[in-house]
């Protein structure tokens, strides 16, 4: 649960205790099947990824650059171990006729790799061609051969299409390339939405409300961003096109907290105006379809299944604030949390089966656990770092992005589903309040 007028978790817990007094082209031919990984842990996958070969020698800068966003992309992952590739790679033992190349399948093998991934990079023109080979290192057997097309400004891009078709290929998943994070930041002196790829390049600006926009929340393809901004001490519900750049107000009195998307025309939000804080269906067009809690608490935070068929949300009607379930079909509820005071912001996985959300502990720590959708296999995935909020699953389930202070101020952190690898975006300025979206 994020809070109403402020950021931080403590400020939340208090606004809690006072509600309660106051009522471009490509060409592909996939020609193997290759699932290596299965589940999120499983052990990483030994890949020789050689580097580019290139036809002339005007090419080589734009070579090194995709060479470095490929790797750096796979090693973000966390799904591979990156093998240096071995100097008789092209010469002697078993050779394979690849192309115009050759490849000693037998040498990738005596290194202990099971993946051999290579290509040729040739400018032509104004455009840049990159043929791509993932062959399996154990059989010699041939996995996918594509061919990627794009201008010279697209490096990134280029990159980017290879790493999600090789994950794909692997481990029959989406993958991260090409999702987008938003968040606020208050790096322009004012705490506003922002939007950068799913490793923190080319952040950008999004909202430009000269005060306090908080919450934001992007439908899951791309097109529509929800957040709110505060004036004279009220939340204000907007829906912005960002393709249009047109902003729709949801113009209901009273409270609204914590927009969350089911699908990609509809969005859930916490209302007052009928006197208690309840959750309500809300259209792009900003009128309210549903009503979905009806309860003596307060119930906010909403998180989704991916069917839509459930929402994970936030209450206070057995008293401190706990995680509940209810079927939008049948309007029943379950109580989903019971270990821990105080259990918020919910964060429904892609896969459907695990909720990942904060904790305040009694040591004041926060952190972020994941539980099963059904109830068990509770597990803790920060420790001693100080706060730790609002969890965001990646669109792949394989990570989630996340705020912590533990290095002095509030940064956007990534770590495995697991908890393992966790590290710093390194974005500008404090950021908190990450939402992972799926749309390229």
């Amino acid at each position: 649960m994020k809070a109403p007028y402020s950021v931080s978790f403590r400020t939340l817990l208090l606004a809690l205790f006072l509600l309660f007094l106051a009522p471009s082209v490509l060409l592909a031919e996939q020609v193997g099947q290759y699932i290596r990984i299965s589940k999120i842990g499983a052990q990483k996958i030994p890949l020789v990824l050689k580097p580019l070969d290139i036809e002339k020698r005007g090419d080589a800068r734009y070579a090194v650059d995709i060479d470095s966003v490929i790797r750096s992309g796979l090693d973000f992952t966390g799904l591979f171990t990156l093998i240096k590739p071995p100097l008789n790679i092209i010469a002697g033992g078993n050779l394979y006729q690849v192309g115009s190349r050759k490849v000693n399948f037998a040498a990738l093998t005596s290194v202990g790799a099971e993946v051999y991934a290579g290509g040729v990079l040739e400018k032509k023109g104004g455009t840049l061609e990159m043929n791509m080979e993932v062959y399996d290192a154990l059989t010699g057997r041939l996995l996918l051969k594509k061919l990627y097309q794009g201008g010279k400004d697209d490096v990134r891009s280029l990159a980017h299409r290879f790493c999600g078709d090789l994950v794909r290929l692997l481990t029959g998943k989406p993958s991260i390339f090409g999702s987008k994070i938003a968040y606020v930041s208050a790096r322009g002196g004012k705490k506003e939405v922002y939007l950068a790829d799913f490793d923190g390049y080319g952040a950008r600006q999004v909202t430009s409300t000269g005060g306090l926009a908080l919450t934001p929340a992007l439908s899951p393809d791309g097109r529509y961003l929800a957040y709110l901004t505060y004036t004279r001490g009220r939340s204000n519900l907007h829906i912005k096109d960002l393709s249009s750049q047109k902003i729709i107000p949801v113009t209901r009195k009273g409270t609204k907290i914590d927009p969350a998307w089911r699908g990609r025309s509809q969005l859930a939000t916490t209302f007052s105006f009928d006197g208690d804080q309840e959750l309500y269906l809300v259209g792009t067009n900003g009128a309210i379809s549903r009503r979905l809690t009806r309860s003596s608490g307060i119930d906010v935070s909403p998180s989704f299944s991916p069917d839509g068929g459930q929402m994970a949300f936030v209450s206070s009607r057995h008293g401190n604030p706990q995680i509940f379930i209810q079927d939008l079909n049948s309007g029943s509820e379950r109580r989903l949390t019971f270990s821990g005071k105080y259990n918020t912001q919910p964060s429904w996985s892609p896969e459907g089966n695990k909720i990942a959300f904060t904790t305040m502990q009694n040591s004041g720590e926060i952190n972020i656990f994941v539980i099963n959708a059904d109830g068990t296999g509770l597990r803790q995935l920060t420790y001693g770092s100080r706060h730790n909020e609002a969890p965001s699953w990646s669109p792949d389930g394989t990570m989630l992005v996340f705020s912590s202070d533990r290095n002095g101020r509030k940064e956007l952190f990534v770590m495995n589903a697991d908890g393992r690898n966790q590290r710093s975006l390194k974005l500008s300025g404090e950021q908190m309040q990450p939402c992972w979206s799926s749309f390229k």
